[in-house]
């Protein structure tokens, strides 16, 4: 299915005719002696979104006080449900475990999809053996039954060269370094730990691009900037070989490393600050342009004024109840967290 009847069906022509003169919100009153400014943190992987969606802001004649960080998904989530994040930015739907954390600090949200990822796998520009690898390869080189007993590059592919190999990955606060695992090696924690780990990616393409016998692996945008001294591994998954691109992610062949990335925004602050809601809108709104700017892979250009309506309606909570969707198609994954809007409520 194509992802203009994708679209269709999920949302119905007469949402996107009514979406094209709606209003970024409803007038509220603001809240007295607010503070200045607000903080946004989280994943890596989305990071490079956010800073072309502050300076696009800022070009406007816009200051806003924002404070932007990078500390990986997990932890992001960890200062969002404590209250100490207007807008988290993530990798992974929000955990089982995080929801309640939320919970119990009363924190409600709007989870809003703002682009596609291809999680890629490199090799320094210099290795000339390795073009493609599969699922079983990953899992013998990354699983824990590697750690300490994988270290040559022939014990991962026999035709490879009886050379050492230099690991590079995210650290375990990284949602990139959850969705990984989970999706070669069957669970979010079953990785070894004997590799050069940072929730930087930047740390990660560099350490890749040090040693001509490394292999890491991270988000689309961080290869795209380094495409000159890194080469991605095409990987073949369920449905064959397929090379990390944005068509092979919207075509739904790029399994299963494939994902949906996230904006989480607290409704607290989302309703009662204009700062929040003037950047976020400005962010959705323009969330094409953004996202590919960055270097990452955009949902389709009629998706966003949908993604508009969820903040709009505020449609709150999540759309994947906590679990992590890995090998689902990102067109699926798109279709079940816009599906929201067609709530009794929303239609």
């Amino acid at each position: 299915m194509t992802f203009q009847a994708l679209l269709v069906r999920c949302a119905g022509a007469s949402l996107l005719a009514s979406l094209v003169t709606m209003p970024a919100f409803p007038p509220r009153a603001s809240s007295q002696g607010q503070p200045q400014g607000f903080r946004i943190g989280g994943s890596s992987t989305v990071f490079p979104i956010l800073q072309e969606a502050i300076r696009s802001y800022r070009s406007g004649g816009r200051q806003p006080g924002i404070q932007l960080t990078e500390s990986g998904t997990t932890d992001g989530f960890r200062q969002f449900c404590q209250g100490n994040l207007a807008i988290a930015n993530a990798s992974r739907p929000i955990s089982s475990s995080e929801l309640k954390a939320c919970a119990r600090k009363g924190i409600t949200f709007i989870e809003l999809p703002i682009a596609f990822d291809a999680l890629t796998v490199v090799v320094n520009r210099s290795n000339d053996w390795a073009k493609l690898i599969t699922v079983k390869e990953l899992a013998r080189l990354w699983g824990k039954p590697a750690q300490g007993r994988i270290d040559r590059w022939n014990e991962v592919n026999i035709d490879w060269p009886n050379q050492p190999i230099k690991l590079c990955g995210p650290g375990a606060d990284s949602g990139t370094f959850e969705y990984f695992n989970k999706a070669i090696n069957g669970s979010a924690s079953n990785s070894r730990t004997d590799f050069t780990a940072s929730e930087d990616d930047t740390v990660i393409a560099r350490c890749v691009m040090g040693n001509p016998g490394a292999l890491g692996y991270f988000g689309f945008a961080y290869y795209r900037a380094n495409a000159s001294r890194l080469r991605p591994l095409t990987i073949v998954g369920p449905k064959g070989p397929a090379a990390p691109s944005a068509a092979n992610v919207q075509n739904g062949v790029y399994l299963p490393l494939s994902r949906l990335l996230f904006l989480y925004v607290n409704d607290r602050e989302l309703r009662q600050r204009a700062d929040v809601r003037g950047f976020i809108t400005h962010t959705v709104r323009n969330g094409l342009q953004l996202v590919d700017k960055a270097g990452s892979i955009p949902l389709p250009a009629s998706t966003y004024r949908i993604v508009e309506s969820k903040l709009y309606r505020h449609v709150l909570g999540t759309a994947f109840g906590g679990d992590l969707p890995v090998g689902l198609p990102v067109g699926e994954a798109l279709r079940r967290s816009i599906d929201q809007t067609r709530r009794p409520q929303f239609r």
